[in-house]
């Protein structure tokens, strides 16, 4: 595959990837699985880089019907998707184990957890100052200036440092 930067382990039927195979894109997201004709076909498996990955039934590169799963093993379901939505904003390993007592960080798996500066929201990809209304991303950089309703989302559903209180981790 030089022409693609990808890497195949496997065989070649008629100069065309075939049968049980590996296939690594220039990404690191590698496939395993299946292939006929040149083409992802019958059982694979998708494995990208963050660790997360995609079970998959092909048919001539498309898929059929899949299952992806995140690094932390959620499983993404496309009919009842109610993972951290406006209606339950609870965290995976909160809907597996429960709540921890009061006092104890389980709002994310960073270590050491993020703190949110004075005043801002944790918007969950960056930090949301309601006063200049910008979202910065976690190492302080620009990502977007918010409009009126990511606002009012952001100030109803997001955890908020206030100012009178003691130095919060996110």
């Amino acid at each position: 595959m030089q022409y693609t930067g990808s890497k195949f382990i496997g065989s070649y039927v008629n100069r065309r990837m075939e049968g049980q195979a590996e296939y690594i894109l220039p990404t690191d997201t590698k496939y395993v699985g299946e292939m006929k004709d040149g083409m992802f076909h019958g059982e694979g498996t998708l494995f990208f880089p963050s660790g997360s990955q995609f079970d998959a039934t092909w048919e001539k590169g498309l898929v059929v019907k899949g299952k992806y799963t995140f690094q932390d093993g959620l499983q993404y379901d496309d009919k009842h998707w109610h993972y951290c939505d406006s209606y339950d904003r609870r965290f995976y390993t909160e809907i597996c184990f429960g709540l921890k007592p009061a006092g104890i960080v389980q709002l994310t798996n960073m270590d050491p957890p993020r703190t949110i500066p004075l005043g801002c929201y944790d918007c969950g990809d960056g930090f949301y100052n309601p006063t200049t209304r910008i979202i910065k991303d976690f190492r302080g950089r620009f990502l977007r200036n918010a409009d009126d309703d990511e606002h009012e989302w952001i100030i109803r559903t997001c955890r908020k440092r206030l100012m009178n209180k003691p130095e919060q981790k996110a």
